[in-house]
């Protein structure tokens, strides 16, 4: 049922769901159709009616930084607008563009030349984002350019004090700490050194407060985000790819995430391989290793998708698997790849979540 999950009073005859995007202790996040003043517009649902009641409290306080960072960011054409906000829902426009680690954009001085002209209006506005090392937050837009995303800790100011100059200065480096992994032969001597130069704050951060934090958030609500992954990802997917892998027939394997509106995350694998059924590898796994639940689905193509140097292309098999189709596009280098992701399409098994 595409619309099982009933919307918030707040939102009831503006909001129709397509897709959950994400979910875990502090929110559920949706892509979906808004109804504004000027009509339906694209748009992103931030809600926290449905975390559980132990972590209501945090998840509201993550709620509030989020939706008053939007309200000026979503100003300056570097982040998605704020278009609603309510006591528990809130909606923010949709970006066109894909995240960081499913653009990898190698060599793409232009992208990085724009994320740096995005990070200095947000700090002009007196806004630190405080989440930029997760390659999640940052899109590369249709357009070529940066976007940001994903405001719950971003911290806002209304004078530049030293507080704001360390944030800033920590936003920076995990901007050339990306610049670094895609753009490495432009980076100048000067952000060489920045890079790797981190503020006492985040000394003290790595020391002190994030032991604590993993140790309450990993070992004690078992919440992993692994890049938006979560545990079973970090830790099943490996397990029942090695698994896979073993079959004679089977010629390669990935494993990614998705959402859907009945779980917080689930697996679905991709096999590489002729005349296989997905029973027959379902049984594999149960069999081989019975203590891990096989992934919700497992579809087996002639072939997958692949880069230059070989290896799959599991940032678009990501796409696949939570259905963001229409993302897909910008991400195609031939027409031979446009026909073997195609016939993937064709044949995929997540339909709950369909537009």
């Amino acid at each position: 049922m595409k619309n099982a999950r009933v919307a918030s009073s707040e939102v009831a005859g503006r909001w129709t769901g397509s897709v959950v995007l994400k979910r875990d202790l502090f929110s559920t996040v949706e892509r979906g159709r808004f109804l504004t003043p000027f009509g339906e517009v694209e748009a992103v649902l931030r809600r926290i009616d449905e975390v559980p009641w132990w972590s209501f409290v945090l998840a509201r306080y993550l709620f509030a930084r989020e939706r008053r960072a939007l309200a000026v960011a979503g100003t300056l054409g570097v982040a998605p607008p704020l278009l609603f906000a309510g006591r528990r829902n809130l909606v923010r426009g949709w970006i066109d563009g894909v995240a960081l680690q499913i653009a990898q954009p190698y060599g793409d001085c232009a992208y990085f030349t724009s994320a740096k002209a995005a990070l200095r209006k947000l700090h002009r506005a007196g806004i630190c984002h405080n989440d930029l090392s997760k390659q999640q937050n940052w899109l590369r837009g249709r357009d070529g350019r940066a976007y940001l995303t994903d405001f719950q800790l971003a911290s806002c100011f209304s004078h530049r004090g030293r507080l704001f100059r360390l944030l800033a200065y920590e936003d920076l480096r995990h901007l050339l700490k990306h610049k670094h992994r895609y753009l490495r032969e432009r980076l100048t001597p000067a952000e060489w050194r920045l890079r790797t130069r981190k503020s006492g704050f985040a000394s003290l951060w790595l020391m002190t407060i994030k032991p604590l934090y993993e140790l309450i958030m990993h070992r004690l609500f078992g919440y992993i985000d692994q890049e938006g992954g979560g545990a079973r990802l970090a830790f099943d997917g490996p397990r029942i790819v090695a698994c896979l892998r073993k079959h004679p027939q089977v010629r390669d394997a990935a494993i990614v995430k998705y959402y859907d509106r009945g779980a917080r995350h689930n697996l679905y694998a991709f096999v590489e391989a002729a005349n296989l059924s997905e029973e027959l590898l379902r049984n594999l796994v149960t069999t081989s290793i019975p203590e891990v639940m096989p992934p919700q689905h497992i579809q087996v193509s002639e072939s997958l998708p692949r880069s230059p140097d070989g290896n799959i292309r599991v940032e678009i098999l990501q796409l696949v698997a939570s259905n963001q189709l229409d993302q897909i596009e910008s991400l195609m280098t031939s027409d031979a790849e446009r026909a073997t992701v195609a016939s993937i399409v064709a044949l995929r098994r997540n339909l709950r979540d369909r537009f």
